[in-house]
């Protein structure tokens, strides 16, 4: 449960007559939520063209949405939503929620973005010196910004004509009211998938589990570089940027996506086991029990304790009523709001030797938290054991991350980590176990945050 490290956004949308496709796409938001939990927003187009209706603002997508009721009625064939966590240099006003709703001279575009473009800064100063003008601090905007100069009434031709111009990590869908369009970059960064939702509809979501919500039948992943378009003839694909080495962020795997995801065939829960096993053949302690830190640890501290043949305690218990600690403007108010999201149970954990498994380690200061936790509950023991890698490099692919003198793996040994923090020991899984729990080749997969190797410049 690493404080400092979320990602961006997710993303979402589809096409299918007769279907309440607003409805829908606000309930595949609620799957989507844990993926961004600042702002919420959905557009909805007719399938004919003419108006996009929108509605967005900041906070939950139950907060932005409290009358279901008023979506179920709308009509529209198409609509795209959007929950988002900003990151970086962008700005949490409400102006950066999405989609966002542009208006040029060939009609109205709906955009929808996740993941980070390292070249925005030219492309934006290129735009402003030639006039552009910027309401938000958003890649949805400076790509609507690209397209609209291309003065091309069919939105599919502009697209491609821009797209090369775009480099770094990213999933877009975009509509004109007449289709939805769905880009992922040419290394695969941010995940994108496509559904069948119907006899004649399709669905793309960041995330499976968004299908599941809805009523879609899985079909596949989008490839690196390729465009699908969603309208009244059903779906269609093309290679619109030409493919460069997969690089799908391992951190989808680690923490971000939810459990009953499935990420390049792979179900994550049971991807996050399998880490925690092999993490306890690399990093064995003499203990009595193991605990995950709710609730992405869950998994791989479950798998821990198989390996390991120790009971698997709920020695920490998660208030789920506090809010988002990350959301705090403070270091220190982040660090005080974990002791009130999180408590050791002391009648299980006084006098025993604990076991704590974390998918990662950022900053430290959870760490920090939850080793005071159990000592104050009396544990005679605590030990940590990580389910990944030191993450020793800040990412830059829409990932919000502090940058990498920030972070308690850099330029540390595993040993100064676990004095400071306050451990008895501490274990993180190496690069190469975990890159064989996913049964992957190491090279599909970007590890620039544990390797400091950026995939994209």
């Amino acid at each position: 449960m690493p404080l400092s490290i979320r990602e961006a956004c997710g993303v979402c949308g589809g096409w299918a007559a007769g279907q309440p496709m607003a409805y829908l796409t606000c309930f595949a938001l609620y799957a989507l939520q844990h993926r961004g939990q600042e702002s919420a927003g959905i557009a909805v187009g007719s399938g004919n063209g003419g108006k996009i209706w929108l509605k967005k603002g900041p906070g939950l997508v139950s907060e932005v949405f409290p009358d279901t009721g008023e979506l179920k009625r709308l009509r529209g064939s198409l609509a795209l939503g959007h929950v988002r966590y900003a990151y970086g240099g962008e700005g949490r006003g409400p102006e950066n929620s999405q989609p966002l709703l542009l208006r040029y001279r060939h009609g109205e575009m709906a955009i929808a973005h996740n993941g980070r473009l390292v070249n925005a800064a030219g492309l934006r100063d290129e735009l402003a010196g030639q006039g552009a003008i910027f309401q938000t601090e958003t890649d949805s905007e400076l790509l609507g910004h690209l397209i609209a100069r291309q003065n091309n009434p069919c939105l599919e031709e502009a697209l491609e004509a821009v797209a090369p111009l775009l480099e770094g990590a990213f999933a877009f869908i975009l509509s004109d009211g007449k289709k939805i369009i769905g880009l992922r970059d040419r290394h695969g960064f941010r995940p994108l998938s496509l559904g069948r939702l119907g006899e004649k509809g399709y669905f793309l979501a960041s995330e499976t589990c968004a299908f599941d919500t809805i009523g879609a039948r899985f079909i596949r992943d989008l490839a690196p570089g390729e465009a699908v378009v969603l309208d009244a003839g059903g779906v269609r694909s093309y290679q619109i940027l030409p493919p460069a080495e997969p690089s799908l962020c391992i951190f989808e795997f680690i923490y971000f996506s939810r459990p009953d995801s499935n990420l390049l065939g792979k179900n994550v829960h049971l991807i996050r086991r399998e880490l925690g096993r092999r993490l306890a053949r690399e990093h064995p302690v003499d203990a009595d029990m193991v605990t995950g830190v709710p609730d992405s640890s869950i998994a791989a501290a479950s798998g821990y304790a198989e390996q390991a043949g120790l009971p698997y305690e709920m020695a920490l218990v998660k208030n789920r009523y506090i809010g988002r600690t990350f959301l705090r403007p403070t270091q220190r108010m982040r660090e005080e709001g974990v002791d009130l999201k999180l408590n050791a149970v002391e009648k299980i954990v006084r006098d025993r030797r604990v076991i704590i498994v974390d998918d990662s380690i950022v900053r430290g200061t959870t760490s920090v938290k939850l080793v005071r936790l159990m000592r104050r509950a009396g544990a005679r023991e605590v030990h940590l054991r990580i389910s990944s890698p030191p993450v020793i490099d800040a990412c830059f692919y829409g990932i919000d991350m502090p940058a990498s003198h920030e972070l308690i793996a850099h330029r540390r040994e595993t040993a100064a980590i676990a004095r400071e923090i306050g451990a008895d020991s501490i274990g993180f899984l190496s690069l190469e176990e975990t890159v064989a729990a996913l049964g992957l080749t190491g090279e599909g997969l970007c590890r620039a945050c544990f390797t400091g190797s950026y995939p994209v410049r």
